[in-house]
């Protein structure tokens, strides 16, 4: 190669960027780095009212794979046996005296507040959402984020991610309007042991419900194996031995 064909590679090479991040790519990252792919945990749910008032409710969740998940209220006792079931953007509700699972949508919510049943029976990020656009900064990338189909809860999310830890720091939910449906901060890095780091509590806020939060405190989360058919209609009385 001759010595200016060489000189001028060499610059071009020099303005390039080293590694172009691909929002894929860092999304299915975060998913992995939130939860193992297949686990159980225990999770509390807060609501908070703006007078202060408080009501508190404890789920115990499997989930295997990348879009099927069930959890089981534990508390309050007038909840207890509850469970919900979510396969893919299909959920239901299943209540003990009524026996038969009742069909719900994600955008309802099991518990009211400011996180829906989108939020409570989440599936992997990458399931439900294509990265359109990434922005590097100096501590985090910046995802855009646009739902692969019309069932998903929100149409985009901004997700802030920690270059370092590659975890969401946090996110903000819109409507295929435009409109800023939520707030979900990211807080409380835990080491749950496993090979498991990540936030220990989600808090969010709404612009619709104006003096509410809601916050969601993770415990217990580790890896483990189901059978499929812990994931069906038919198993959703039986949740509980899971926990024995």
């Amino acid at each position: 190669m001759k010595p200016k064909i060489l000189l001028l590679a060499l610059a071009l090479v020099a303005v390039l960027p080293a590694w172009a991040a691909d929002g894929n790519d860092i999304l299915k990252k975060v998913d992995r780095n939130l939860e193992p792919e297949s686990y159980e945990m225990y999770r509390k749910l807060i609501n908070i009212e703006p007078d202060g008032r408080k009501k508190e409710f404890v789920l115990y969740s499997v989930k295997k794979g990348r879009d099927k998940v069930v959890a089981l209220f534990l508390d309050p006792p007038s909840d207890k046996g509850r469970a919900t079931l979510r396969l893919a953007e299909n959920m239901w509700l299943y209540i003990p005296s009524v026996g038969k699972p009742v069909r719900i949508t994600s955008l309802q919510s099991v518990v009211g507040g400011v996180f829906n049943n989108a939020d409570i029976l989440r599936v992997d990020y990458a399931v439900e959402y294509n990265a359109e656009g990434v922005e590097e900064q100096k501590d985090a990338y910046i995802l855009s984020l646009k739902a692969r189909n019309n069932e998903v809860a929100y149409d985009r999310l901004k997700m802030w991610v920690d270059r370092k830890l590659l975890l969401p720091v946090k996110i903000e939910a819109y409507a295929a309007s435009g409109l800023l449906i939520k707030t979900l901060h990211f807080k409380d890095i835990r080491d749950f042991g496993g090979g498991i780091r990540r936030p220990a509590t989600v808090e969010t806020d709404s612009p619709l419900y104006k003096g509410h939060k809601s916050v969601m405190l993770y415990s217990q989360l580790k890896k483990r194996e189901l059978p499929d058919e812990v994931f069906s209609l038919n198993y959703l009385p039986r949740i509980e031995d899971l926990r024995k």
